[in-house]
């Protein structure tokens, strides 16, 4: 399994994404994850390609690809990705039956159009798609009616009193991308310092064959110290 960062996590620093990335190669990462791009993807991929960092996939709001998918299907062309992903739709979304399979019906539409650009769809959880909605979760019911991909984040699971590992067995064919994050009550912490069981999660990704671990956190109190400890802790369980 390769291992990247999204880049959520060091959004915080003061400083240019060249100089990011130098960063996240020089702490042993694999690739990236992109939470938007701003700077020029030429220069991007540039950098990138020196670095040997290699592009996970891209998180993209829904907005964005649903009105104007046109222009970020050239960005993110130019920086050789392959998968975009649904950051986050909100509570509605999940809130009954039809809410969810309507959310289903929404992303496959979505799903089709963005394929036929040359990408594969992917949605991201948070913890609000667990609610209960009759015999199943909201994000249940979207997944037996959806087909994109799915990038399930641990942490966010755990917070909702879900099993991440019995989730990702569960859907192991559906998902290439896997949210490694910890925490602790609901709140975040750094991986390996929370309340998730990151090693039989990760035994769930060997099995699942997942291809990219992607390390977030979503507020870190030290974002350098945070990109450097993700790294190691999931080189280290691997």
């Amino acid at each position: 399994m390769n291992v990247a960062i999204n880049l959520y996590t060091v959004r915080d620093l003061d400083e240019p994404l060249l100089d990011v990335l130098d960063r996240v190669a020089r702490a042993g990462y694999d690739g990236v994850e992109f939470a938007g791009v701003e700077a020029d993807p030429e220069d991007v991929r540039e950098r990138l390609d020196g670095l040997g960092l290699a592009v996970a996939g891209a998180h993209v709001p829904i907005e964005e690809l649903e009105e104007g998918f046109e222009a970020t299907a050239d960005r993110y062309r130019a920086l050789d990705c392959e998968r975009v992903v649904v950051p986050y739709l909100d509570e509605g979304a999940f809130a009954s039956l039809s809410s969810s399979e309507q959310t289903a019906r929404r992303l496959d539409a979505l799903g089709g159009r963005v394929a036929e650009q040359g990408f594969d769809l992917n949605y991201h959880n948070h913890d609000h798609e667990f609610v209960d909605v009759g015999e199943t979760t909201g994000f249940e019911a979207f997944v037996e009616h959806s087909a994109v991909g799915l990038e399930l984040d641990l942490g966010w699971i755990e917070a909702a009193g879900a099993n991440p590992a019995r989730l990702l067995e569960r859907y192991a064919d559906r998902v290439s991308l896997l949210h490694c994050k910890d925490t602790r009550s609901g709140a975040p912490v750094e991986l390996g310092e929370g309340d998730l069981d990151l090693g039989t999660c990760l035994d769930a990704a060997r099995e699942a064959d997942v291809e990219w671990l992607v390390y977030e956190h979503d507020a870190p109190d030290d974002p350098v110290e945070s990109l450097e400890r993700g790294v190691e802790t999931l080189r280290g369980r691997l």
